[in-house]
């Protein structure tokens, strides 16, 4: 449960983990998706299927290369919101060009909301 835990980050759009050696760093971004005015992190290992069509979600753009001399500022991209079954759209969703290859997003603030962590596969 604390692996789940640590997939679900909503606090930072990307991250730079500093390389052990002093090196270059590599920037990793947090896969955001606004939807309705509310914005949903991803979540790993949940069982879930994919429900109804709900519309287009946004994904934020992510400046993964901080120091690469643009300004930081690519256009957000879209992609279609389904919803799951037996769960809320307001807490989650699935996010893709087809359900077949849909990811869960959730929308919690801080923690996994109790009705994903019980579909959280091995806990």
């Amino acid at each position: 449960m604390l692996l789940a835990a640590a997939a679900l980050s909503v606090s930072v759009a990307c991250t730079s983990p500093g390389d052990s050696d002093g090196g270059s760093s590599e920037s990793v971004c947090v896969f955001l998706v606004d939807y309705q005015n509310r914005e949903y992190s991803d979540v790993a290992n949940v069982d879930f299927t994919v429900g109804d069509k709900l519309g287009r979600a946004t994904l934020p753009p992510c400046d993964d290369t901080p120091n690469d001399d643009d300004d930081g500022r690519a256009a957000p991209s879209s992609t279609t919101a389904y919803a799951v079954e037996g769960l809320d759209p307001r807490i989650a969703i699935a996010v893709g060009e087809e359900p077949s290859e849909a990811r869960l997003v959730v929308y919690s603030g801080t923690e996994i909301p109790p009705e994903v962590k019980k579909r959280i596969r091995g806990s």
